[in-house]
């Protein structure tokens, strides 16, 4: 940065992006009191533009517009301008999400608002080109429009904002009667998948498509609990063409965030952690469900992905990788078959390119995406791709620049931990559960007060935020994967912490469910409680499946009335829509089916090999399992005191199975309960 180079009160901040727009010349404010106060000070709307570091169409309206001097003139002339990273202030992109769907019919980043001082917003847009065109209203003509009706005819603005701010309380405040999980409200989901899925292309819907994992994993686990094989075919079918498009990166491992046409070829060519934290999930359990191989091999190559690109020497995991390099989408990850050649040499490139489609017409803007989608030879590995795919991992990072959002979010790194132990357990690699395992001390370390309350996120060396119902939501859950893969009874009383906090935090005990943010947080224009599966699952299901698990390992009577009502009030949400709530109903899944327990009692040591084999095999079984031994009886009769009634022989295994509430009696040998559990 020369002496001279301008900056604004962005530059003070943690945020990457927030730092990316520190140099422009409109005098931005990051979220916060002082902003407002200003705006009531001088008598001015509020402009907010709400976006996140690896956002493309962000990063075009801010060249075009927020580094541009006559907008920044006007912006700084007739409104106070916040900057809000979505990624920090879930809470706050949420609330005004919700005002930005009811105003124009749908949402996405960037993400504009115009508002009150009292923070009440009357105008929403999306991007927005500097001036106008094709139809579409430009920056400047908004800004000089809205300024002057701000001067002129300010009681139509101000009526506006009541009237959306009512109209957004009353959608929250709106009572959905509680329901109970039903065998109905699956078949109800079931049905909708079959009439909106892509038989050519797998997954559901049209471009743009984006892969959405929950809906995969719960057609996995219907189809093995109701030996659906429809529900296994869309979901293979929609794993397997995954794979085999541009949305996943054959070179680099992992997956873009969403494909732009319907045949998963060209992605948004960003690349998130929690995508592949859900697809390692759903790639991990096909593999366990099939035993294909294609299905553990990319689950293992995201996994190298993340641990090569978003990991940090913290033990966290970053955000993701940007969709743009040297200002170009897409530029980092497409290649022409010269440069190929050059890199592989001139036979073993042209065999590269041939298997990998990548041509002279090329198939995104002159240039190729490597691809498997006309290979039917897709699921064989070739001898020597892996060199290839060395040698041009090195080239492209040497050819451009991909930028990193580089802070670690507490939520995103729950659901890798999650991920990770799932792996680990499933695949048989301890590696994977060790990382995880670090990971999670990170959390503890980095994320975590001293009083046990979580932060959202964190960044050279510093916390922000306090942690929303996500963030406790996706932690309990992956401690929950953390015991089944280590049976450490530390992770069994950390995940009923974090319970007691999340009840009495977000907790609506009123009308059931959770709020977004915390009681103690700040009061937003309203205080959701979401319940519907976007790109991540809500906070709501994963809640219930978290607490649900819980319930079967701790028998605790109050995290078993939590659960009910939990279950319950996501269930009159599923009876109400069809589509958007596959995690809730994986949650019901665990009560609609058979459910087993199974305690392994021994004196002392590590779990039998035998138990683990009977995991990987009964994963789908609604089975939990929980290992007592002389070590750790005392803490885990406190957190799970049912099974104080099992005593240790000390040379002797024992295992106890219960069905439901029927309990069978105690044998020596997997081999004979294995047939119970079905």
């Amino acid at each position: 940065m020369t002496t001279n180079e301008k900056t604004n009160r962005l530059i003070n901040e943690k945020s990457p992006y927030l730092l990316q727009h520190a140099h422009n010349p409109v005098d931005w404010y990051p979220w916060g009191e002082e902003a407002f106060k200003k705006a009531k000070a001088l008598d001015r709307p509020v402009f907010m533009s709400i976006g996140y570091s690896t956002c493309h169409w962000c990063h075009v309206m801010a060249h075009e517009s927020f580094e541009d001097e006559a907008v920044a003139e006007i912006l700084n002339r007739d409104f106070i301008s916040v900057k809000l990273d979505r990624e920090e202030r879930p809470d706050v992109d949420e609330v005004y999400m919700q005002v930005c769907q009811a105003m124009t019919g749908s949402g996405g980043w960037p993400m504009t608002i115009i508002m009150t001082p009292e923070k009440k917003p009357f105008y929403a847009a999306t991007y927005l080109p500097k001036s106008s065109r094709y139809g579409r209203i430009g920056l400047i003509e908004l800004l000089d429009a809205i300024s002057y009706s701000w001067k002129t005819k300010r009681e139509g603005l101000l009526r506006d904002s009541e009237q959306i701010s009512e109209y957004i309380n009353q959608g929250e405040n709106e009572h959905i009667s509680q329901a109970e999980p039903s065998h109905e409200q699956l078949s109800l989901a079931m049905n909708w998948f079959q009439r909106m899925f892509d038989e050519n292309f797998g997954g559901f819907g049209s471009a743009p498509k984006f892969p959405i994992p929950h809906n995969l994993i719960f057609l996995l686990k219907y189809s093995f609990l109701e030996q659906n094989k429809n529900a296994l075919d869309m979901a293979e079918h929609s794993l397997c063409q995954m794979y085999r498009g541009g949305i996943f990166d054959h070179i680099g491992g992992g997956f873009s965030r969403y494909s732009t046409d319907s045949m998963w070829l060209a992605p948004h060519f960003e690349k998130m952690l929690y995508d592949n934290a859900m697809l390692i999930w759903a790639y991990t359990d096909a593999y366990a469900l099939t035993l294909r191989q294609l299905y553990k091999r990319v689950a293992e190559r995201c996994i190298d992905y993340v641990l090569l690109e978003l990991y940090d020497e913290t033990g966290l995991f970053h955000c993701g990788q940007d969709a743009d390099s040297d200002g170009i989408e897409g530029k980092y990850y497409v290649f022409s078959p010269a440069e190929v050649e050059e890199v592989l040499g001139q036979q073993e490139g042209r065999v590269f390119c041939g298997r990998f489609d990548i041509t002279d017409k090329g198939n995104f803007e002159g240039m190729s995406i490597p691809n498997l989608l006309k290979n039917p030879t897709y699921e064989q590995e070739s001898e020597g791709d892996e060199k290839s795919f060395e040698k041009l991992y090195e080239y492209r990072l040497e050819r451009s620049f991909l930028h990193k959002d580089d802070k670690a979010l507490c939520s995103w790194n729950a659901l890798m931990i999650a991920a990770l132990a799932r792996a680990g357990r499933l695949f048989g690699k301890k590696e994977y559960i060790q990382t995880a395992e670090k990971a999670q001390k990170a959390i503890e370390k980095h994320l975590t007060d001293k009083s046990g309350r979580l932060k959202i996120r964190w960044r050279e060396g510093e916390s922000a935020n306090d942690g929303q119902l996500d963030d406790y939501a996706f932690l309990g859950l992956a401690l929950l994967e953390l015991y089944a893969s280590t049976f450490d009874v530390s992770y069994l009383s950390r995940a009923v912490e974090v319970w007691k906090v999340m009840g009495e935090l977000f907790l609506d005990e009123e009308n059931g469910g959770f709020f977004m943010y915390s009681s103690e947080g700040e009061k937003l224009l309203t205080r959701p409680k979401p319940t519907y599966d976007g790109a991540l699952p809500s906070g709501n299901a994963v809640a219930g499946l978290f607490l649900q698990r819980l319930f079967a390992y701790t028998g605790q009577e109050d995290i078993r009335l939590a659960s009910e009502s939990q279950l319950g009030f996501l269930a009159g949400f599923a009876q109400r829509e069809k589509a958007g709530h596959s995690m809730a109903l994986l949650a019901f899944t665990e009560v609609l089916y058979p459910s087993f327990q199974l305690v392994c009692v021994m004196g002392e040591g590590e779990a039998p090999q035998e138990l683990l084999e009977l995991i990987s095999r009964k994963f789908m079984c609604n089975l939990m399992v929980i290992l007592k031994t002389s070590e750790n009886e005392r803490e885990l009769s406190e957190i799970a005191p049912f099974t104080a009634a099992y005593p240790i022989q000390e040379k002797e295994c024992r295992y106890y199975l219960c069905r439901g509430n029927t309990c069978y009696e105690p044998k020596k040998s997997i081999k004979d309960i294995e047939s119970l559990i079905v």
